[in-house]
C-alpha cells in the first residue's frame, strides 16, 4: 500500500502563508514602532523655530496626522495643554518669521487659519479661545462662551480652563510671557512657575496707597481668573499683596512691540 503523505503542493503553498505572515507580523511591528508622538512632534517643531532649522516635514507630518490617532493622545488635559501650547507658540513664531508685516494688522494676523493639523486648517485664535480656554468668546472679558463650536474644537479642546495658560501663550509682543518647551508630565510645575515668575515681574504693589499695577492681560480675561476677587486673591497666592489688603487696581499699558525668540 502506498504511504500516506503530504502532497508537495499543499507544503509549498503551506511554506508561503507562512512566509506572508511572518512578513505582515514583521510590518505591523515596525509600523508600531514608527507610530507618531505628536506631542513630542509639537516640542521638536518649536525647537526648530528656536534653533532656525527648516521644519517643514515636521509640520507636515502634523498636517497629516490621522485625527483619531491625535485624539487618542490628547486624552487628558495636562497632554492637550502641553501639546497645544507648543503649538501657539511655535507658530506664532514661523508666521511671524515669514512675514513681520502681519503683526501690523493683528486682528487679521491672529484669526488667519494658517496652521493645518490633522488635515484641518485653523487660527491661534482657535487654539487659544476655543481649545486651551474651551470655547470663549475672545472679546467677552472671559465671562461669555462661543455660541457655536466646530467638531475641531469641541474634539479637541480642553475639559477645564486653566487661567496659568494666560502666562505661557507667547504672541509675540515684547509684553509676552517667555516661550518654554510643555510637558505633560511636567505642566502643573511649569505653569506654577510660569504664573509666579510673570506676575513677579510684571506686578507692582504700592503700599503707601494701597493700589496694585497689574498687566493688561489679567484684564483682557478677567472672567478665567474669578474676576477682581480671584485677581485679589491670586496676588494673595502669591503673596504679592499681604493677605489683608485689598488694593485698588490699575491697569498696565500693554507693549505690543515685536519680540520674537523669547525664550526662556
Amino acid at each position: 500500500m502506498k504511504p500516506i503523505g503530504i502532497n508537495n503542493r499543499y507544503l509549498r503553498a503551506m511554506r508561503i502563508a507562512f512566509f506572508y505572515c511572518c512578513l505582515l507580523l514583521k510590518t505591523t511591528s515596525v509600523m508600531a514602532q514608527e507610530k507618531t508622538d505628536y506631542i513630542k512632534l509639537s516640542q521638536e517643531i518649536l525647537f526648530s523655530v528656536k534653533t532656525d532649522e527648516p521644519a517643514g516635514s515636521l509640520v507636515q507630518q502634523l498636517s497629516n496626522a490621522p485625527a483619531a490617532e491625535l485624539q487618542s493622545q490628547l486624552k487628558t488635559d495636562p497632554e492637550r495643554k502641553a501639546f497645544w501650547l507648543n503649538i501657539y507658540n511655535a507658530y506664532t513664531q514661523i508666521g511671524l518669521k515669514e512675514d513681520p508685516s502681519a503683526y501690523q494688522h493683528k486682528n487679521k494676523f491672529f484669526s488667519k487659519k494658517f496652521i493645518s493639523i490633522a488635515g484641518k486648517n485653523i487660527s491661534l485664535d482657535d487654539v487659544e479661545h476655543g481649545i486651551l480656554r474651551r470655547s470663549k468668546w475672545k472679546y467677552s472679558l472671559g465671562h461669555f462662551n462661543k455660541p457655536f463650536k466646530s467638531k475641531f474644537e469641541k474634539q479637541f479642546r480642553v475639559d477645564k480652563l486653566d487661567y496659568r495658560i494666560h502666562f505661557a501663550l507667547n504672541c509675540g509682543a515684547k509684553s509676552c510671557p517667555p516661550i518654554a518647551f510643555y510637558k505633560p508630565e511636567q505642566i502643573d510645575k511649569q505653569l506654577y512657575l510660569a504664573t509666579k515668575i510673570y506676575l513677579k515681574n510684571e506686578v507692582l504693589f504700592n503700599g503707601k496707597d494701597l493700589t496694585v499695577e497689574l498687566p493688561a492681560i489679567l484684564s483682557w480675561f478677567r472672567g478665567d481668573f474669578g474676576g477682581k476677587k480671584g485677581i485679589i486673591r491670586l496676588l494673595h497666592q502669591q503673596q504679592i499683596v499681604p493677605d489683608n489688603v485689598n488694593p485698588g487696581i490699575k491697569w498696565k499699558k500693554y507693549d505690543w512691540t515685536l519680540s520674537l525668540k523669547a525664550f526662556e
